[in-house]
């Protein structure tokens, strides 16, 4: 198999290949990142079926060591990339485009523009704060832990916790905001662009915590260094959940304060100011960018596939893996 010397950031471009494990090492933030990047990558939704298809082919190749002369190394990341954007880690079927992490910003970024639109009437503000909630949903669902599954109903309640916490915090901020006689209305305007972040943060964050929570029941499975299943654990769940939590509740900061700190500015443009249209396109083109600047830097605050000591984990099963350190899915 032919070598690749070129490097990234420090890091090889193209490393060795390894089975299911990341193309990046996953122990430093920039490893991480640069492997988020590759998680997050659009080009995998528009992969042709031929594509897909010759990529499992060749991973199974590997398996069975039995790889054509001519693969190289970036083939087969390029062929495990094409599979984990696609396919679920733990049920092996099909993601919907659109709740793939790689769908996330080429189909969220639409509620993203709603939700920082200037001065909102009442019925827009609760709706794109409701299409915003339901994606996320529809994401958490997509991508959680599925080594022991939950009943739908678990989801729906989520579902249902998420959207009207989002909707409570961003109407009643919106209600004081607009109702504040001591501030002018253009510092009104200003602060109401600033009202998405706190209702979306919060809300994201409950919507993670009520989706996955009973995974701290039945716990999650984990899985020595080989691959090997060694036991379901509770703690693992926990800190898997907490994980999750925290990168929901750390990405909307950069996604939803960068328009309002810029749009200001780019509004006092002429060639925004003369079009509707324009102003929109161009609030659109920004918030797009910060989707898509911020997503990898909240997915790599944590690895996908984490590790824990043996140490913190129930007695069974420490008892049952000489293992100092079990791996498990976290979820994204």
């Amino acid at each position: 198999m032919s070598q690749n010397t070129e490097q990234i950031f420090g890091f090889p471009k193209y490393p060795k290949f390894e089975l299911d494990k990341p193309r990046f090492p996953t122990d430093t933030f920039m490893g991480r990142y640069l492997h988020y990047l590759d998680v997050i990558d659009p080009r995998t939704l528009i992969a042709p079926k031929s594509k897909v298809e010759s990529s499992l082919k060749l991973l199974e190749a590997y398996k069975s060591n039995n790889l054509p002369s001519n693969v190289t190394n970036k083939d087969l990341w390029e062929a495990q990339k094409l599979k984990q954007a696609i396919f679920h880690p733990d049920t092996g079927e099909k993601v919907f485009p659109p709740f793939r992490m790689s769908g996330y910003v080429p189909f969220g970024w639409i509620t993203v523009t709603g939700m920082l639109l200037p001065n909102p009437s009442w019925p827009t503000l609760l709706f794109w704060q409701w299409m915003n909630q339901s994606h996320n949903a529809a994401v958490n669902y997509a991508n959680r832990n599925a080594t022991n599954p939950q009943p739908f109903s678990v989801y729906a309640k989520a579902y249902g916790a998420a959207v009207t916490a989002a909707i409570s915090i961003s109407a009643t901020l919106t209600y004081f905001i607009r109702r504040s006689g001591n501030l002018s209305p253009t510092k009104k305007l200003i602060i109401q662009r600033f009202v998405p972040l706190p209702a979306t943060s919060l809300a994201s964050t409950l919507n993670v915590l009520c989706m996955r929570a009973p995974e701290m029941e039945t716990g999650i499975d984990v899985f020595d260094q080989q691959g090997t299943k060694v036991g379901t654990s509770k703690v693992a769940a926990k800190q898997a959940i907490i994980d999750t939590a925290l990168t929901r509740a750390f990405l909307p900061i950069p996604l939803l304060l960068a328009p309002p700190c810029i749009m200001p500015f780019l509004e006092k443009l002429k060639f925004v100011q003369k079009s509707a249209v324009r102003h929109l396109l161009v609030n659109a083109c920004v918030c797009t960018i910060s989707f898509g600047l911020s997503l990898p830097v909240a997915l790599a605050l944590f690895p996908q596939q984490s590790e824990i000591s043996i140490e913190k984990l129930e007695d069974h099963i420490q008892k049952a893996t000489s293992a100092k350190v079990v791996v498990y899915n976290k979820g994204l």
